[in-house]
């Protein structure tokens, strides 16, 4: 479901650094991450998504999902922007 979420977004932020930003600018809608990714690179990520109180929804893979996000490398976080 996230997958197909991803797809469809207009405004997206790849990669952990990026998502990161787009939550401290309160930019985020929703975040996505990898489970396969390594817990303690997207620890902060989920931090500050519960903090601000952030939807944040798993997928399985970091290759699917970059896939999703139309890039050739995996993706650990996604951010869905507000338009």
């Amino acid at each position: 479901m996230s997958y197909e979420k991803v797809k469809q977004a207009k405004h997206l932020s790849i990669g952990l650094k990026q998502t990161l930003k787009s939550l401290e600018r309160d930019a985020a809608l929703e975040i996505v991450v990898a489970k396969d990714a390594e817990r303690r690179v997207t620890q902060k990520v989920i931090q500050l998504a519960e903090e601000k109180k952030v939807p944040i929804f798993y997928v399985d893979s970091m290759k699917q999902l970059g896939k999703a996000c139309g890039i050739e490398v995996g993706a650990s976080t996604v951010a869905i922007l507000r338009s």
